[in-house]
């Protein structure tokens, strides 16, 4: 392949079948955080470590979907942005995900091992994740600059 061939594959937008994954995650996103919304406003009277937890698993969900939404839009080639976009979601996520069960954790008076455990396997999935993808896309950065170069 030549450098000119490269070139142009990097410079490539996102393929349909990112496209329709990044549609089925937005969607999928939206469709959860809907599916909890309800659930939580027709339930009265639920427990405040519930609600918590619902406030959580919806603000993921919606999260999700605008980064599904944001990726499906973008027209120039990404060079694996939407993978630090992903990676750094990701981050947030863990984060709303630990101090929801936290809060939830204060609430009951109590702190689960499993929480503590389940939080730092999630937590360093995320660090990898990201730490990976933000590896990707300087490799990709490189690459480019030496064929344009």
């Amino acid at each position: 392949m030549t450098p000119e061939e490269v070139l142009a594959r990097l410079d490539a937008p996102l393929s349909l079948r990112k496209r329709v994954g990044y549609l089925a995650l937005g969607f999928a996103g939206l469709t959860g955080s809907a599916l909890i919304g309800l659930l939580w406003a027709t339930e009265p009277g639920l427990p405040p470590r519930t609600q918590v937890a619902f406030a959580v698993l919806v603000a993921i969900g919606l999260g999700w979907a605008a980064f599904g939404g944001w990726a499906v839009t973008r027209r120039a080639p990404l060079f694996a942005r939407d993978r630090v976009v992903a990676g750094w979601f990701g981050v947030g996520a863990w984060l709303a995900f630990t101090v929801g069960g936290f809060v939830i954790s204060l609430l009951r008076h109590r702190l689960e091992p499993a929480l503590l455990g389940v939080v730092v396997v999630l937590g360093v999935l995320a660090a990898v994740n990201l730490r990976a993808a933000r590896r990707a896309r300087a490799t990709l950065l490189r690459r480019r600059a030496e064929l344009a170069g």
